[in-house]
C-alpha cells in the first residue's frame, strides 16, 4: 500500500475514533445533567424518627433493624426509652452508635439533580441500579413507609445515583449519601461489645487455665500469685498490659448456630475475671476451642452469647507463668544448668 494511502487510512481511523470518544464523552456528559427542576424533586430523606429499617445490599441478604422498648426502662422526651434491634436474620442487640450514625444520615440525604439515564436492564445493571448490586433502603414510622429507594453507582461531584419506588423510571443524583453505613453485614449492626471497665479501677483479677491459677491483686502496686505462690520477679507492666487487652473486650464475630458443648465452652478451657474497686463491678469471660486461626471462641458467665475473641486476648487467657516475669527471668534454666548450644544447620 502507497504511503498516500496509508495516510488516508490513518486519518480516517482516527476520525472513527474520535467519534467514539466524543460520543462517550456526551453519553458521561449525561450524567447528572438536570432533566427537573427542584421543586419536582423527590424527597429521599427519611425523619430521625423512624422506627424500623430495611437493609438489601444486593443478594447479601435483607437486614431489618427496629427500634424496641428498652429493657432497663426508663423515660426519654416524655416516651418510654428505647434501643435499636437486629430482627433479621437474627435476633440481637443492635450497635447503638452504628444506628444513631445511620438514622442521622438518611434524614441528610437528599436529590442534588435529576440525570438523564434511560434505564433499560443493561443500563441498571451498568449503574448498580438492579437487585444484583443496588442498596435498597426502606425506613417506616409506625408502619407508615417513609422512604423507598435503591443505591447505585456514584454519579458526577460525589453523587450517588437513586431510583425511588414511586418513580421506578427516572434517576437522581444523591448528595451526602455515605454508603459504608448501609452496607454493612448483618454482624456488624450488632453490639459486639463483651464488657467494657475502666481498667485503672481494676482490684483484682484471675485467669485460671490448663497451666494453673493466677490471681493479682492491686495494693500500692500489683501483687500476683501462680497456684497460691507469689510469683517470683513479677512484671507489673505485664499485668497492665494484660488488663489493657480486656478493659474493652469486644467479640470479632458470633456463634449464632453453635452450642457451648460445640465450641467447648460447656468446660470452658479458660476463665477470666475482673474485680473493681469498691464493688463496683465484677467482670467474667469463659474461653473454649479456637474458632480459627488465633481466635477463640468466648462468652460472658452471665449470659449464652457466644462471641469470638481476637489474639491479644486469647494469648493473655491461656497464659503460662513466664507471660509475667521479667523478661531477664522469662524462660530462664534452673541454676547450674546450661543451654545446649546451637549446632550449624546442614
Amino acid at each position: 500500500m502507497s504511503r498516500d494511502k496509508l495516510i488516508i487510512v490513518g486519518v480516517l481511523v482516527a476520525a472513527v475514533l474520535g467519534f467514539f470518544v466524543w460520543k462517550q464523552s456526551q453519553k458521561d456528559a449525561d450524567l447528572g445533567k438536570p432533566t427537573a427542576t427542584a421543586k419536582d424533586f423527590p424527597t429521599i430523606s427519611a425523619p430521625d424518627d423512624v422506627d424500623k429499617i430495611s437493609l438489601v445490599n444486593g443478594e447479601k441478604g435483607e437486614v431489618v433493624i427496629e427500634r424496641v422498648p428498652d429493657p432497663k426502662g426508663g423515660v426519654v422526651d416524655g416516651g418510654p426509652a428505647t434501643l435499636w434491634q437486629v430482627t433479621k436474620p437474627v435476633k440481637a442487640m443492635a450497635n447503638q452508635q452504628t444506628m444513631k450514625d445511620l438514622v442521622a444520615n438518611l434524614a441528610k440525604i437528599k436529590v442534588d439533580s435529576a440525570v438523564n439515564l434511560k434505564l433499560d436492564d443493561e443500563v441498571r445493571k451498568d449503574k448498580q441500579l438492579d437487585a444484583a448490586k443496588g442498596v435498597h433502603v426502606t425506613a417506616f414510622k409506625g408502619g407508615e413507609k417513609k422512604v423507598d429507594e435503591t443505591f447505585g453507582k456514584g454519579g458526577a461531584g460525589g453523587t450517588t445515583l437513586v431510583v425511588v419506588a414511586d418513580k421506578p423510571d427516572l434517576v437522581w443524583a444523591a448528595k451526602d449519601y455515605q454508603s459504608y453505613l448501609y452496607t454493612k453485614s448483618a454482624t456488624d449492626y450488632r453490639d459486639k461489645e463483651i464488657f467494657k471497665f475502666d481498667d485503672a479501677n481494676v482490684v483484682q483479677a484471675t485467669i485460671a487455665n490448663s497451666h494453673g491459677t493466677f490471681s493479682f491483686t492491686k495494693g500500692d502496686k500489683w501483687a500476683g500469685t501462680f497456684e497460691k505462690k507469689p510469683i517470683e520477679k513479677l512484671d507489673e507492666d505485664k499485668v497492665k498490659e494484660f488488663l489493657r487487652a480486656y478493659k474493652g473486650l469486644n467479640g470479632n464475630d458470633f456463634g449464632d448456630n453453635k452450642t457451648p458443648a460445640d465450641v467447648g465452652l460447656d468446660k470452658p478451657e479458660a476463665t477470666v475475671s475482673f474485680v473493681l474497686k469498691d464493688n463496683a463491678g465484677r467482670y467474667e469471660v469463659q474461653v473454649g476451642k479456637i474458632s480459627t486461626g488465633t481466635e477463640h471462641w468466648a462468652k460472658r458467665a452471665a449470659d449464652d452469647v457466644i462471641y469470638t475473641i481476637t489474639a491479644s486476648p486469647s494469648e493473655w487467657a491461656f497464659a503460662e507463668l513466664t507471660k509475667f516475669q521479667q523478661a531477664s527471668d522469662a524462660g530462664a534454666a534452673p541454676a547450674g544448668s546450661a543451654k545446649p548450644a546451637k549446632t550449624a544447620s546442614k
